[in-house]
């Protein structure tokens, strides 16, 4: 995934060309003259704060990108629980290759080429016009809170397990609150210091795991691996690999705080790949290859159990020391990446300016964190299960549009500047989008009714707050930022 140094610099496009490419106006919902608000291959710079906040650097990214996919194998083992250890290994074996290597190139490629802050919401947005960078970002970003939501509550399982009066009631209650409160004061602190922190949390984390693999090497009997299920529950299955390997793409909405994005991006995102991996395999071998327990022994936050029964008590303290720790990175890098979106997203004139607005003292999207903070702490009390269902097919439908505009981009402006590009014709970036998009599709069919009603419920919201903001900037009862952006033809470059 190295950078490719000889793409080309991308001409400017005119407006009538953009339109009649279809690229930015096309497709769906009427657009009146409000048109995509940034050029092909042009980077959108982060709005100025009144303080400059610092670049993030390729370590800190490294890790930013490997707690928003993982954070270590804490919540994998419901995938043993549902199908037996040899489904378990094979699926955290395999599933890398059908989706995260696809989620990850395009990633790299679309990052690199419009570096701005809102990712994804910016990539639709050139793609098909504001209508779906809107609804992008309503998927993307309900599905980002909705996902944050289940890291205080795998904090509270992981803590249960040593204080039993955090299992339930009040005390529960009061756990799961006062992290997402006070988490999110640290995230207030700025993008540099979660970055720092998160490379700390993932040593951390990742310590016990690395411990009990080397302790459990000799007593593992590798026969144990081929273990298959009995009532194999295949929804909870694909749906702990889905949760467990997804999310590639949400540091690409902090692209714009991101020092020299072309290069750094791909770099971070293989050296995570490979952390994310290993993390995984490594310890689910280790757990199902030293020890014969039953199927259903293996519920969430078992792993602090199985780390007692290879190595003693005292490896299942700082492996439950490591959970929290981990749930603490893991809902830092999502409450960035959904902050960051929505000044993106204010930046293009999807939401209010206000969400653009940064803090004096530390530069960071402050109406981001509060309403991402808010929405969080509202949904932390659902159960896990329905969490993960909410979030995967949210993310389902963002993908797919993701896809979409990948594909799109690349047919409509192939000379747009990609200082990372995919090695594949249009062909085979087809194919390489067509595995995944299978994949997306299944998750989304073997949901629930319920996760379809909400779903559906959350799509017509999505759609009902872009033509909202339509009618209050048509009306002027709302104010929306001027930065970047092309209202009429006399702002776009010629």
């Amino acid at each position: 995934m190295s950078p490719n140094p000889s793409s080309s610099t991308s001409p400017e496009i005119q407006l009538q060309a953009h339109m009649a490419a279809g690229v930015g106006g096309g497709g769906g919902a009427p657009q009146s003259k409000t048109y995509s608000s940034i050029q092909v291959g042009e980077a959108v710079a982060p709005k100025a704060a009144t303080k400059s906040p610092k670049k993030l650097t390729l370590l800190p990214l490294i890790f930013l990108i490997y707690f928003e996919v993982a954070g270590g194998p804490y919540g994998a083992e419901p995938a043993v629980q549902a199908a037996g250890a040899f489904y378990a290994l094979l699926g955290f074996l395999l599933f890398p290759f059908i989706w995260s290597i696809p989620e990850s190139l395009v990633t790299a490629e679309l990052a690199t080429a419009i570096p701005g802050n809102g990712g994804f919401v910016l990539w639709a947005d050139r793609a098909f016009g504001p209508f779906f960078g809107s609804l992008m970002g309503t998927w993307k970003f309900l599905s980002g809170v909705i996902n944050s939501a289940a890291f205080p509550s795998l904090c509270a399982d992981y803590l249960a397990r040593a204080v039993p009066a955090v299992a339930d009631g009040a005390p529960r209650y009061a756990t799961v609150a006062g992290m997402n409160l006070v988490l999110s004061f640290v995230n207030y602190t700025g993008l540099t210091i979660v970055g720092y922190t998160a490379v700390a949390l993932g040593v951390a984390s990742l310590a016990p795991f690395v411990l009990m693999t080397l302790i459990a090497v000799p007593k593992v009997r590798p026969e144990r691996w081929l273990t298959r299920g009995t009532n194999n529950d295949w929804r909870l299955f694909f749906n702990t690999l889905f949760w467990n390997l997804n999310f590639w793409d949400n540091a690409s909405t902090m692209a714009g705080e991101v020092k020299r994005p072309e290069r750094t991006f791909p770099t971070a995102l293989l050296a995570a790949g490979l952390m994310t991996a290993l993390g995984y395999l490594l310890p689910l071998m280790a757990g199902t290859g030293a020890l014969d327990v039953p199927q259903d022994a293996w519920g969430g936050g078992y792993f602090a159990d199985a780390a007692a029964a290879i190595a003693g008590g005292w490896l299942k303290y700082w492996v439950e020391v490591g959970a929290v720790l981990s749930a603490i990175g893991l809902y830092e890098a999502q409450l960035s990446s959904s902050a960051f979106q929505l000044l993106g997203m204010a930046d293009l004139r999807l939401l209010p300016k206000i969400f653009a607005s940064r803090s004096k003292w530390f530069g960071t999207p402050w109406a981001g964190i509060l309403a991402s903070s808010l929405i969080t702490l509202a949904i932390s009390f659902m159960s896990f299960d329905n969490i993960i269902n909410s979030a995967n097919f949210l993310y389902s439908l963002g993908m797919l549009l993701e896809f979409a505009s990948f594909l799109w981009l690349r047919k409509k402006a192939p000379r747009m500047s990609r200082p990372y590009r995919v090695p594949l014709r249009l062909p085979g970036l087809v194919v390489m989008c067509l595995v995944p998009s299978v994949f997306l599709v299944f998750v989304m069919a073997i949901a629930t009714w319920k996760v379809f009603a909400i779903s559906a419920g959350m799509t017509a919201f999505g759609v009902a707050v872009y033509y909202l903001m339509e009618f209050c900037k048509s009306k002027g009862c709302l104010q929306f930022s001027g930065d970047g952006i092309a209202a009429d033809e006399s702002v776009v470059q010629q």
